[in-house]
């Protein structure tokens, strides 16, 4: 079940292609370095699918990250310079905490990586200076690669902190606004099913991480940020422990928008990645 069908009715929308996992016998997995000799650097296959992708603005005090899996929250940074790493880590990454606190409720959060996309025109991602928006329908992490990147990352106490709830939550917005190139749409967690989320590796030259590709439902409801401001985040659900019916995985993607002008600058955009702990 997704959002009412009268909502969604009400709601101006674009259609675009959306690129789903076809089917394959094979394991998805994407090297993220050169790949051994013969070996593709992915044997992912795309499956475009024509869709509507509805304006999300209208509706968004009543989109909220357990329901749909994904929120539209502002913030104005005072970072001025989002490609300096320092200014990131250092002012960015405590504004995100102190933001996905007040979003949700968690007694404590640990950004532990970020990545800046600057979309270049022929470019594949991780093949140029900058990282490429991911024009692929997908999940962050998955049911097995959540839990294990606690263990990875606060290694002493990930046992006792998976005892309780854990999210892994991604913190998204333009680094210039309005972003009219390569928007960002974002599906209804309830509209998903789970054997619709396919397990696949990211093969990393010291370890494999594992997201999740996603097969084709006409019942997915897709939603988007038209204009989005610098000053707009949205916030993305890409796990939680919890099982009792709220959303858990958020798939999204990048698209092109056939109403983006010709002259539209490239998109420019930033995510956070964070674990997110409850204390019950």
């Amino acid at each position: 079940m997704g959002l009412q069908n009268e909502k969604i009715a009400a709601l101006s929308f674009v259609t675009a292609d959306l690129n789903y996992l076809a089917p394959s016998r094979y394991r998805p997995r994407t090297y993220t370095f050169e790949p051994p000799s013969g070996e593709p650097k992915s044997n992912i296959v795309p499956e475009p699918h024509s869709l509507p992708i509805h304006d999300v603005r209208p509706i968004s005090d009543a989109v909220s990250l357990d329901q749909e899996g994904f929120a539209l929250v502002r913030q104005k940074s005072v970072v001025k310079d989002f490609y300096d790493e320092d200014q990131v880590k250092n002012v960015y990454y405590p504004e995100a905490e102190r933001l996905i606190k007040a979003a949700t409720g968690a007694n404590r959060v640990f950004v532990f990586d970020h990545t800046v996309r600057k979309r270049v025109q022929g470019v594949a991602d991780r093949d140029g200076e900058h990282r490429q928006p991911v024009a692929r329908v997908h999940v962050d992490h998955t049911e097995k690669s959540g839990p294990q990147r606690v263990r990875d990352l606060v290694p002493d106490e990930a046992e006792a902190l998976l005892k309780g709830r854990v999210q892994i939550i991604n913190l998204w917005r333009p680094i210039r606004g309005p972003l009219l190139d390569s928007p960002l749409a974002v599906c209804d967690a309830r509209t998903v099913r789970p054997d619709e989320l396919v397990a696949s590796d990211l093969v990393y030259p010291h370890r494999v991480g594992e997201t999740y590709s996603v097969k084709f439902s006409a019942a997915h409801q897709w939603f988007y940020v038209p204009d989005m401001t610098a000053d707009e985040i949205l916030l993305l659900k890409c796990y939680d422990s919890r099982t009792d019916g709220r959303a858990r995985f958020a798939p999204h993607s990048a698209f092109n928008d056939p109403t983006t002008p010709a002259n539209a600058p490239p998109r420019e955009s930033i995510e956070l990645r964070a674990l997110v702990f409850h204390a019950n």
